[in-house]
């Protein structure tokens, strides 16, 4: 049985992914979690206090998805980029593409946000992106891409556009907007 605490940001975690921290109150998260508002309050100062823990928490996450997919060694990079799409597709199919990307919801929520989300959001994004351009370097040591790819710059393009997608696959409730992003990612990669 999960702890008070966990419970909380598990929930938390699970509607801000479908919509946003700004469209969500406090009493939705603690009537789905059936947990008492003062119990809240004894785990965090604040619901901004709570946001920032979830961003940390999905950011941790999402760093061990990333490391599993673009670090996986049995695949060639850029199948492991192949392989972070599928399973993402799987992952937004499974919940029926209510659920989008925390990082991405609350960076369009920006202007509605305390300002102390604007960094950590940032970090975040800056992290993936390393992530994706270390991949990325392996892609040119393999040969798969041209040495002359600016692997930082195509990571950062990357997520931009993958949010993008993410957004789009929501709304139309489907994958296809993530494969085509990220067919057209790949085919526009610096061939070798």
């Amino acid at each position: 049985m999960l702890d008070t605490r966990e419970l909380l940001l598990r929930t938390g975690l699970e509607v801000l992914t479908e919509k946003g921290f700004s469209a969500t109150g406090l009493d939705e998260i603690l009537g789905r979690a059936r947990v008492p508002k003062g119990s809240f309050y004894h785990y965090f100062d604040s619901k901004e206090v709570f946001g920032l823990e979830l961003v940390d928490r999905y950011a941790e996450y999402f760093a061990r998805k990333l490391d599993s997919h673009f670090g996986n060694q049995e695949l060639a990079p850029l199948a492991r980029l192949d392989a972070f799409v599928a399973d993402a597709m799987a992952g937004m199919a499974r919940f029926d593409f209510r659920r989008g990307c925390l990082i991405g919801n609350l960076g369009q929520e920006m202007g509605s946000l305390p300002e102390s989300f604007r960094a950590r959001l940032a970090a975040v994004f800056l992290d993936w992106e390393a992530r994706l351009a270390a991949c990325l370097d392996a892609a040119k040591g393999s040969g798969q891409i041209s040495n002359d790819a600016d692997s930082e710059q195509l990571a950062t393009a990357f997520w931009i556009g993958w949010e993008g997608a993410v957004l789009r696959a929501k709304l139309e409730r489907s994958e296809l907007p993530l494969a085509t992003f990220a067919r057209f990612f790949v085919s526009r990669l610096p061939a070798t």
